[in-house]
């Protein structure tokens, strides 16, 4: 008798994971292996977060359970920064819970949302979080189309009719992971109008929201009029502020769904450290003078990276945010086969592109996750590849 469920048997094994056991057989080898697969910031949390976790572990009364829903003055922190940034009205008691990072936010709301059986909109490409989670709910996941022709914008009218009559969640994630792509907030308009014509619950990942470039503006799903009837949103410090270990995140929007997460999380876990918590609402209540220049580090190393990808000849959209570079693989090659390339004549991890869905095939994922000086070995390592013969 097997003691695993069919569920976990049947999940394929997490494809960053799967990474990091090869990394670490080769440098066990010697090989010096630079890692632009996993998306996970290398820049440091900001001082002023650290010393409000330092003062606040110290006070024996934050050692405590937290309320089960969040702190209230975490709670209030996300309140105040949906108004300063987005002009938008939250209810800390009804409409914001705290959640231990927005991936397991995300799972649990899928399990709080569908039954077996029922369909989940799922972008294709996207995070692979979100199949994986409606798998482990037993739903179904439905591809939701998004192409590069048309700036990964959700293609609606490329569903059937089957299909939207069908499904119960739609999930959508700008900026973009793993296609870096950013929108306006037509496109949420439009996103919310078609869960009101086809009774879809619409719930958007901004995990890298206030990681932007030029100028540029992330907009919020809650922007929208009567957003909240419709939708909710995620939100994360691991990008933003570079607090990745820590765990931290939210979700907003429609009472009701908020509160059906509640109580399952309820049930299963009891919130976030409450030092982690108050940590977290000083972040989101400062100036974001620290994202700003996180933003700008980033930008850096991303217009170094482009201009060496396009100098060797790999064509890539130049983001307005997220942490990363979707780029076309070289002809000749498909995106398992230059990954593997890049790692075995260049020590360099990308991620395939057919890790986020069917649609990824023709292109890599790149993070913009290690130093300028890194950066620049991967520049002269991309330079030294031979990839004559391959391009037009």
């Amino acid at each position: 008798m097997s003691f695993v469920s069919d569920k976990v048997k049947d999940l394929p094994p997490y494809l960053f994971a799967e990474f990091q056991k090869r990394k670490t057989e080769l440098l066990a080898k010697g090989v010096d292996v630079i890692d632009l697969g996993i998306g996970a910031p290398d820049l440091p949390t900001p001082k002023f977060v650290i010393e409000k976790l330092a003062k606040e572990a110290k006070d024996p009364a934050n050692h405590r359970y937290s309320p089960y829903s969040g702190s209230q003055e975490f709670k209030e922190a996300v309140a105040e920064f949906y108004q300063r940034h987005y002009g938008v009205d939250l209810d800390p008691d009804t409409e914001i819970l705290a959640l231990i990072g927005s991936k397991e936010g995300i799972a649990n709301l899928i399990q709080a949302v569908i039954n077996p059986g029922e369909a989940v909109l799922v972008p294709d490409p996207g995070y692979p979080v979100y199949r994986t989670s409606v798998h482990l709910a037993g739903g179904e996941s439905v591809r939701l189309p998004l192409d590069t022709k048309n700036g990964y914008v959700p293609l609606f009218d490329h569903l059937s009719a089957a299909d939207k009559k069908r499904a119960k969640l739609m999930l959508l994630n700008y900026p973009s992971n793993p296609t870096a792509a950013t929108i306006h907030l037509d496109t949420f308009l439009e996103a919310v109008a078609f869960s009101r014509e086809n009774n879809v619950l619409l719930a958007h990942d901004a995990a890298y929201d206030l990681v932007t470039f030029g100028g540029y503006k992330a907009p919020s799903v809650m922007q929208v009029p009567n957003a909240k009837e419709w939708a909710v949103e995620f939100g994360s410090l691991s990008k933003s502020f570079s607090m990745t270990g820590w765990r931290i995140g939210y979700i907003v929007g429609n009472e009701t769904i908020v509160q059906a997460l509640a109580t399952l999380k309820s049930n299963l876990d009891t919130s976030q450290f409450l030092p982690i918590q108050k940590a977290a609402a000083t972040a989101l209540k400062s100036d974001l003078s620290a994202v700003a220049a996180n933003n700008k580090t980033y930008e850096l190393r991303m217009e170094k990276l482009y201009a060496a990808l396009k100098k060797a000849g790999i064509y890539a959209e130049k983001p307005k945010g997220s942490i990363f570079l979707w780029a076309h693989v070289p002809n000749g090659f498909t995106s398992v086969g230059f990954a593997n390339k890049m790692l075995d004549e260049a020590g360099v991890i990308v991620t395939p592109g057919t890790a986020f869905g069917p649609s990824g095939e023709g292109f890599i994922r790149i993070a913009l996750s290690v130093s300028t000086e890194r950066l620049e070995e991967v520049v002269r390592r991309i330079e030294a590849l031979d990839l004559q013969g391959v391009i037009e």
